[in-house]
């Protein structure tokens, strides 16, 4: 595979008939976090809609109010090398970086670990960087959702589905979230990298997200720099050249 995530394989039937299932598991981990925090500015500063406004001759500034994120709390679900670089991001803020992790990396000093509830109940903005597993779809719910502080910024460049939509839109229009920026989402598997403009979405979730003047969205393209994909082309060759060589899988996905 040329990427992390290896929630569409079923590991299980691959083993089964003696597969091999090996991934990328790190290509530029600054190019997606340094997109998280694009976002996260993006959606609180609103630039996006400067850029338009501005290109119109409109100079007023209604609309265009934001947050500091200087002495505020960030919250990073995951701390794996993309979350460890989205921690350094913020702490170059200025901010008080916690974080929640099933398996705590005790080594980084940067970040502090604490248990869910507090980190919902205490960010400014919670940025998502965790796998989709069992254990983490749908980690954003209407449950966790409302023990977030009202205001709350959300950003996910990670997988779509540690988001359950609907509970999203809810808290929406529930103006529980100042801003949201997302990368990913639950729809995007059968449309993503494609252009859509010229037709009709089957279904209206995305949308709707988009009728939002607090949600900013992308297309996936969290990892798409330079230097990401030649680190995906250099890794995935030599992961085929360690199977044809029958050297160590050091990528191998076991379970």
């Amino acid at each position: 595979m040329r990427c992390a995530g290896y929630n569409n394989v079923d590991l299980e039937t691959a083993h089964k008939f003696g597969m091999k299932v090996l991934r990328v598991p790190g290509y530029s981990p600054e190019a997606v976090a340094e997109h998280a925090m694009a976002l996260a500015l993006t959606a609180n500063r609103h630039t996006h809609k400067a850029y338009i406004k501005c290109r119109e001759n409109n100079f007023s500034l209604s609309g265009l109010m934001g947050l500091n994120f200087y002495q505020k709390t960030a919250g990073i679900i995951g701390t794996g090398k993309i979350g460890q670089a989205m921690a350094k991001i913020c702490k170059g803020f200025g901010m008080r970086v916690i974080a929640y992790d099933l398996f705590p990396n005790k080594s980084l000093d940067y970040l502090e670990y604490v248990s869910l509830d507090e980190l919902l109940a205490t960010s400014d903005l919670i940025s998502l960087h965790c796998p989709l597993t069992e254990e983490t779809k749908h980690i954003i719910n209407e449950e966790t959702i409302a023990k977030m502080k009202d205001g709350v910024i959300l950003v996910n460049t990670s997988r779509g589905g540690l988001i359950k939509t609907e509970d999203l839109i809810s808290g929406i229009r529930d103006h529980k979230f100042f801003a949201v920026g997302l990368d990913v989402y639950e729809e995007e598997t059968d449309f993503v990298f494609e252009d859509m403009s010229e037709r009709i979405l089957q279904s209206s979730i995305t949308q709707r997200l988009l009728s939002f003047p607090n949600v900013v969205m992308t297309s996936h393209q969290g990892f798409f720099t330079k230097e990401a994909l030649t680190n995906i082309a250099e890794t995935t060759l030599e992961n085929a050249k360690a199977f044809m060589d029958g050297n160590e899988l050091k990528n191998e996905v076991l379970s």
